[in-house]
């Protein structure tokens, strides 16, 4: 059911990905795209799980992170750029290759679902669902760390990058490892009310070009990112139809859900099938 791979991407570079097949018929296939910091290793009990109901799901770490990442990210040459138009092409060619003619799904985690509409190849997708995607522009935060996040921004990252060269978020207990160019990229957003949109009108203009149907999940409980922080990314895609799911966890019989709370084990029973219907039906 579970495949190691390798991926080369059009630079050369070797990526570590995993495929998930059914044993039985393919009625769908995803491609999931990792949060920030998130080895794609966090989505394997969720992506077993689609497996076992029908779908086929590809996951991959990007250059610099989890299994593609040197032992060492001092002087690794990585940026969101390269994982947004070198790395995630190549994933999504292997998914193509591998399951051809099944309807495709993009499930984006955070970080993975605010860059689909900068994504080439975006439009063989037939729905995207994003979990916890939203603006990271810091008055978008949630209330308990949006004035913390100025010490991470303008001390702990300048700092930190400066001394190692890289993010040592596994040391610091913030985030995990991050090349230094991923790091100072993603600071520039957090720190612009326009969050990914800073990147230029060209960049704006990709994402009103999106016609693909969006479900955009939410957790009230969100601690990195308020529910209106979310709903303001998606001012992104004027294009798109978009519909929220907003889940309070007692309502599903959880204590906590937060930002990566859908794809822990805890909430297989009361979340996951709801996450199906999003992926697939």
């Amino acid at each position: 059911m579970e495949e190691t791979l390798r991926l080369q991407t059009s630079d050369g570079h070797i990526l570590a990905a995993r495929a998930y097949q059914p044993d039985g018929p393919v009625r769908r296939a995803v491609l999931i795209s990792s949060a920030m910091g998130v080895p794609q290793a966090f989505y394997r009990a969720f992506a077993t799980w689609l497996a076992q109901q029908g779908v086929a799901v590809l996951t991959f770490d990007c250059r610099g992170m989890g299994e593609s990442a040197p032992k060492s990210l001092r002087g690794c040459v990585a940026s969101i750029t390269d994982w947004v138009r070198l790395d995630h092409p190549a994933a999504l060619a292997e998914l193509r290759r591998r399951w051809p003619g099944v309807p495709l799904t993009y499930l984006g985690h955070s970080l993975g679902g605010q860059i689909f509409g900068w994504l080439d190849g975006r439009e063989h997708f037939d729905r995207m669902v994003t979990v916890a995607s939203g603006s990271g522009y810091w008055r978008n935060n949630a209330p308990q760390v949006r004035y913390s996040v100025h010490f991470l921004w303008w001390v702990l990252a300048p700092v930190a990058l400066t001394l190692a060269g890289y993010f040592p978020g596994e040391r610091l207990g913030a985030l995990g490892n991050i090349p230094k160019a991923v790091m100072w990229q993603w600071r520039r957003w957090c720190l612009s009310p326009d969050y990914i949109g800073s990147e230029g009108p060209a960049l704006r203009a990709r994402y009103a070009e999106v016609h693909t149907p969006i479900t955009a999940v939410l957790a009230e409980d969100d601690e990195l990112i308020s529910p209106e922080g979310v709903r303001r990314l998606y001012r992104l895609y004027p294009n798109a139809p978009t519909r929220f799911e907003s889940l309070q966890p007692q309502a599903h019989g959880l204590k906590r859900l937060g930002h990566f709370g859908l794809f822990k084990p805890q909430s297989s029973t009361a979340l996951w099938p709801l996450a199906l219907a999003w992926i697939a039906d």
